[in-house]
């Protein structure tokens, strides 16, 4: 291939990447404007910090999972890691007796040990992503509940509980939380090398081998980088709840990996951004904060949720075919 087709090809791939950062951010302020004309109480200050605390741990889980599709992986128990986290975190605290910042030390570390088992799976042992990631589920999810006999864990330290439910400035904490981690998570994929390595083998695990980047080790890596958020957005949907539930966190690995889509990475790899993740997260948060206002059903909430994970991988689907025009 010439420079010159090389080079025109780059520019097409960035303003493909552009694009669908602006059509998901079209399609966020098309919601804020729909629901704000059919809810009268959607446009307040309120509303709008409820919103971003519920986008707070789906957003968390999807920034872990934008590193595994970026490097065309999929991972699939991120909600159940996350439940298993807050019930090894509270347990630890609670039962055990441990200071509360080793007890979120714990929930962090439980969750990197899933993501490192999944890791480890995949990489070394050759199993699919999908596969592994959808054993771990059923695992994590009865783990938690064995721990447990099914009852939450109630009770946790002030502390824990200010992380959860605290308003410095009036802003629930974990809404920094949820921004420092994007801003950590945009830095990494898009400046250091283990983000762009995660591109590249997503792009062409063979080029990325070529360039002498230890793919195996580096998939591994990634996973347990997923696996930590899941145990972060675990803290934080522990410490906002006052309890480790270990039926925390159902269904929410479908809404993490449909928020990372509509913001733009692509669901077989090689193309990825923290920013459009977040723009996702936020649709998630607007459109369910919207169905719960206007008092859809849950059920149909579910069903809304499916369809949005369609129609996001075909629209991926349509730009990928157009940046490769």
């Amino acid at each position: 291939m010439s420079s010159d087709a090389a080079t025109s090809r780059g520019a097409k791939a960035r303003a493909s990447r552009f694009a669908v950062r602006l059509e998901s951010l079209g399609v966020l302020l098309l919601l804020i404007v729909v629901l704000a004309i059919l809810s009268p109480y959607f446009l307040s200050v309120s509303n709008f910090l409820n919103i971003l605390l519920a986008t707070s741990v789906i957003g968390v889980l999807a920034y872990g999972a934008t590193f595994v599709i970026a490097a065309a992986g999929i991972d699939l128990s991120l909600g159940s890691v996350l439940g298993l986290s807050g019930v090894v975190g509270a347990l630890s605290i609670n039962e055990v007796g441990l200071p509360w910042p080793i007890g979120l030390v714990i929930c962090l570390a439980t969750g990197a040990f899933c993501g490192w088992i999944n890791g480890l799976l995949n990489a070394k042992a050759g199993i699919p992503a999908f596969i592994v990631t959808l054993g771990m589920l059923g695992v994590a999810r009865g783990l938690a509940l064995v721990l447990t006999n099914g009852v939450p864990v109630y009770g946790l330290a002030d502390a824990v509980v200010y992380i959860g439910q605290g308003r410095p400035f009036g802003v629930p904490f974990p809404v920094f939380v949820f921004l420092a981690a994007g801003a950590v998570c945009h830095f990494v994929l898009a400046y250091t090398r283990f983000g762009k390595y995660a591109v590249v083998i997503g792009d062409n695990d063979g080029a990325a081998r070529a360039m002498g980047v230890r793919v195996q080790r580096h998939r591994i890596a990634l996973y347990m980088l997923s696996g930590t958020m899941a145990g972060l957005a675990g803290l934080l949907f522990m410490a906002r709840t006052n309890a480790g539930d270990p039926t925390a966190g159902f269904n929410y690995e479908l809404t993490a990996i449909t928020a990372t889509i509509l913001g733009g990475t692509n669901l077989f790899g090689g193309r990825a951004t923290i920013i459009g993740t977040l723009i996702g997260a936020l649709i998630m948060g607007v459109l369910q904060n919207g169905l719960n206002l206007l008092a859809v059903s849950s059920f149909y909430q579910q069903m809304a949720i499916g369809t949005v994970l369609v129609l996001a991988v075909w629209l991926d689907q349509v730009n990928r075919a157009r940046s490769q025009r």
